[in-house]
């Protein structure tokens, strides 16, 4: 099935539940209010949300209004934990060569994961505003998933049984703060502004043969004011989402509605572009020794479609102004 949260006026917003053809959807009204409220109560909510789902997509809902993802607020609009790995090896090498820094030990066996801010998640379609170009704009396309109640200690032979909805999402940048920040070595604050989510969160089942291994094998077209610069494949992750929630829960339990990111979605192939234009800038310093690629404008727009083999969107498209606040 596939969920949405549409605004209502309230800081939650309301659940829907989204054809699978995204051309309709209906209010999960009498099921539950809100998507975090499905997660906190999954066992029970589930079967009628699926229900509701099947008829929606049988056509008998006949009264089910046209699905508006403008109208669309981020399927979680704050969650319980927002968390970010750098699960694409090719991506976390051309940064050490962006920033100039050391290779991270251990990088090819421990997942690398950092804790962001989960109380103010953005919506397909909302403006991005921002401070200052100066401070390096940048975007960030990923798959996520979002997981029920995680035990502690919870192996990755069955941390796949927690995630029930996988998203897609765009982890907005300030590249100008991050070098700061990471010097510091206490985490990211000012350099990772709010994230941004595709509007429809769905069930893995919904993805057929694009779900597999714990991956997203799904290709995430990326595009800035209509021209594409990438088409990375997520089947490329390094780490399975199971490898990151057992790291993610190795020392503590993670509560429903936690959401947990792939990282960028990188590809060794050059052809398959980039996801983020510092993986662009850095490939035209190592080509012609300086990069020729601005960092993100006041007035552009981001796109970003994960798209099936026969073309569809399982969730939808980011389409987001950037500008200044």
């Amino acid at each position: 099935m596939k969920l949405a949260t549409l605004r209502d006026g309230s800081r939650d917003g309301q659940l829907w539940v989204v054809s699978r053809d995204l051309r309709h959807a209906v209010p999960a009204l009498g099921i539950a209010p809100t998507l975090i409220a499905a997660l906190e109560d999954w066992a029970d909510v589930a079967p009628r949300l699926q229900a509701l789902s099947d008829d929606l997509n049988a056509g008998q809902v006949p009264t089910a209004p046209a699905f508006d993802p403008a109208a669309c607020m981020a399927p979680l609009p704050r969650a319980s934990a927002w968390m970010d790995a750098s699960a694409f090896l090719h991506h976390g090498r051309l940064m050490e060569k962006a920033f100039n820094t050391p290779p991270i030990p251990d990088f090819e066996s421990v997942p690398v994961v950092y804790q962001g801010g989960s109380d103010d998640l953005r919506g397909p379609c909302e403006p991005m505003s921002f401070v200052s170009e100066d401070q390096q704009i940048d975007l960030e396309g990923e798959f996520g998933v979002i997981l029920d109640e995680v035990p502690m200690g919870t192996p990755a032979q069955s941390a796949l049984d927690h995630v029930r909805l996988v998203v897609q999402l765009n982890d907005w940048s300030l590249r100008g703060l991050a070098p700061y920040e990471m010097a510091r070595g206490f985490g990211w604050i000012q350099a990772k502004p709010s994230t941004s989510f595709a509007p429809v969160a769905v069930t893995p089942d919904e993805l057929g043969s694009g779900w597999r291994d714990g991956r997203v094998a799904l290709r995430l077209h990326v595009a800035i004011n209509d021209t594409e610069i990438g088409r990375a494949q997520g089947a490329a992750m390094h780490f399975g989402f199971d490898r990151l929630i057992a790291h993610c829960a190795a020392t503590r339990r993670l509560t429903a509605g936690t959401i947990l990111g792939s990282g960028t979605v990188s590809n060794d192939d050059p052809g398959a572009g980039s996801s983020c234009l510092s993986e662009v800038r850095v490939i035209e310093i190592l080509a012609h020794g300086a990069p020729r690629t601005p960092f993100l404008a006041f007035g552009d727009r981001v796109r970003m479609e994960a798209r099936a083999e026969d073309g569809s969107a399982p969730f939808g498209a980011i389409d987001q102004l950037v500008r200044p606040l």
